[in-house]
């Protein structure tokens, strides 16, 4: 059975610094329309930073979006242009305050392909090197190291409940 949608229109609702939202009206298989909501976003790359003990980099921030916290590794926009593994290497840099030698990519994820476009790169980054942290000006972000065991016991207690974080760690350490 053929399950395409061919977009017949479509319309931008709104244009934001990150996102877009489009509108599109479809035809359906059955020959029927529908509208999809689609938010357009420009990718993003997240990063397992490991050290020289096996430690594992997180930072804790603030998500206004579920007006929590959460404990995730590094992760960020892609800026136009830019290669996935040169914003690996930035976003470790500014959010964690190390550039490293080896980085390694894991695996690509879609975040919520029921509504939005964003892709995430995936990457571990070894060999870690002190740097000067360059945070952005609108991030508060608090970092911490743990062993890999203790993430895992970390996700079977939902302390650690970012999906990213999760797909990341579960690709990298146990697949």
């Amino acid at each position: 059975m053929d399950v395409f949608e061919k977009t017949i229109d479509n319309k931008n609702i709104y244009k934001g610094k990150i996102i877009t939202l489009d509108l599109e009206t479809v035809l359906l298989p059955n020959k029927k329309t529908a509208d999809r909501e689609i938010v357009r976003h420009p990718g993003a790359v997240a990063i397992i930073p490991v050290d020289e003990s096996g430690n594992i980099y997180f930072v804790k921030q603030f998500r206004k979006a579920i007006n929590s916290e959460l404990l995730e590794i590094p992760a960020g926009k892609l800026e136009r242009g830019e290669e996935p593994s040169e914003c690996a290497l930035r976003e470790l840099q500014e959010e964690i305050g190390y550039t490293a030698d080896k980085l390694t990519f894991i695996t690509e994820i879609y975040t919520s392909p029921g509504f939005a476009d964003e892709k995430i790169y995936i990457f571990k980054a070894e060999d870690l090197i002190k740097s000067e942290l360059a945070k952005d000006d609108d991030e508060f972000i608090n970092i911490y190291r743990h062993k890999p065991d203790e993430v895992f016991e970390m996700i079977k207690k939902r302390e650690i409940t970012d999906a990213k974080t999760i797909v990341a760690l579960m690709t990298a350490f146990k697949l």
